[in-house]
């Protein structure tokens, strides 16, 4: 450990390590990677530091173990909204930490190269966010293998939901309600498209182009959260997944009564012809979109996009062969163990190869649908079935998840 530390200034020092933190955090980490990331650097930094953290802020307890107890006791409170994943400045927040901590960047120069990640995306990269949205919409729907009509439905319609996601970043009514919103417009063209074009997998088609909207990735950290301990930070991640669900099923109820009431009749069908080589394409084209809304860095896009093609593959071919739960556990097992050997050994942090590579496997659409069955049918037993189904998605990813990290332990927090 350097000793050149305890010569700079104390306050710079913890100035470093909450700018880290409110970074790992505004990027999608969890909370028990990002109070493992937050102490590692506060140790090697020659610095005390007790997290507590949670989804929308956290406290910062630091001390001094050179100086006598309580004397140099100084603790920040953060306040923050939840974070959303962000491949590269993650790498690049990572990579500025493993800089300093060398010695090799100095910490006023670290800590103005972690603020100077707020730069705002071009024209270009927005174009690329909404372009992935649409993407991502018509990728899943050819992954279910739906009619053409039903795949270049969602693809406009997640093409619009990007827009209203890039105008909602500005305008904080506008984002409070912007699930509700993107939900009623995907309610809404589904419906004119199923009443004056063509009959369609109605349902499916909506939560296909909400796919990206969904809180599946959420409810899944949430429940990896609860099994390490972080019961505060795991409660409310959860509890904002359900409200996610909740408005994502109001605004296409708001749509579907609107239609009703306008006395308008969706053809509705149940319909999959698509051949196999539909859903291999669609695979490909969904693991770019998911490369591009994590804004991965793009010589990442290799590695995220097969990991993301890999777990979906893993989780389908043992499904096929011994039930769907047993296919996404080994699929998760794998995901993980493969992204801690990444870690170890690219020396980069596992979630390049981790978060895409169980996108395809999260239970967002399924519980979504479950909540929009219930209310349609106005019978809680008729979701039950999609209910079930997203307690057995969940409870074999958070088995693989944990048994992966036991097969090969991470050596990284990230």
């Amino acid at each position: 450990m350097s000793r050149a530390f305890p010569q700079q200034a104390y306050a710079a020092r913890i100035a470093f390590v909450v700018e880290l933190a409110i970074r790992l955090q505004a990027y999608g980490t969890t909370a028990q990677r990002l109070e493992g990331a937050v102490m590692a650097v506060s140790q090697q930094l020659e610095l005390d530091c007790e997290p507590w953290i949670n989804p929308t802020g956290m406290v910062l307890a630091f001390s001094d173990p050179m100086r006598p107890p309580g004397d140099s006791d100084t603790t920040r409170v953060i306040r923050m909204p939840p974070g959303d994943t962000d491949l590269y400045k993650l790498c690049e927040a990572d990579r500025i930490a493993e800089e300093v901590m060398a010695g090799r960047l100095g910490l006023a120069e670290g800590y103005a190269a972690l603020r100077a990640l707020d730069r705002r995306a071009g024209w270009r990269g927005n174009a690329m966010q909404v372009l992935g949205f649409g993407l991502a919409g018509a990728s899943v729907a050819g992954l279910l293998r739906l009619p053409w009509l039903d795949i270049a439905t969602a693809g406009l319609i997640g093409l619009l939901i990007g827009l209203l996601e890039l105008a909602g970043r500005n305008r904080p009514r506008l984002k409070e309600a912007g699930d509700a919103i993107a939900a009623m417009v995907a309610g809404s063209i589904a419906i004119a498209v199923a009443s004056f074009v063509g009959p369609l997998n109605l349902n499916t088609v909506v939560i296909a182009s909400l796919i990206v909207l969904m809180p599946g990735m959420a409810l899944t950290n949430a429940f990896n959260e609860l099994t390490s301990q972080h019961l505060v930070s795991g409660t409310a991640r959860f509890a904002g997944a359900v409200a996610t669900m909740l408005k994502l099923t109001i605004g296409t109820m708001i749509a579907l009564t609107l239609a009703q009431m306008l006395g308008i009749d969706p053809q509705v069908r149940a319909l999959r012809p698509q051949p196999d080589w539909v859903e291999w394409s669609a695979l490909a084209l969904a693991a770019l979109a998911f490369a591009v809304l994590f804004r991965a860095d793009r010589r990442d896009y290799p590695v995220v996009m097969l990991a993301a093609a890999s777990g979906y593959l893993v989780s389908r071919l043992a499904g096929a062969e011994w039930g769907n739960s047993v296919g996404i556990f080994l699929a998760a097992l794998l995901v993980t163990a493969a992204g801690n050997a990444y870690a170890r050994w690219v020396k980069r942090p596992g979630a390049v190869v981790r978060v895409p590579g169980i996108i395809l496997m999260v239970p967002g659409s399924a519980s979504v649908r479950s909540l929009l069955t219930s209310l349609q049918q106005q019978d809680f037993a008729a979701g039950q079935d999609a209910a079930m189904a997203v307690i057995n998605i969940l409870l074999a990813l958070i088995g693989g998840l944990l048994i992966g990290n036991l097969l090969l332990p991470p050596r990284r927090n990230l």
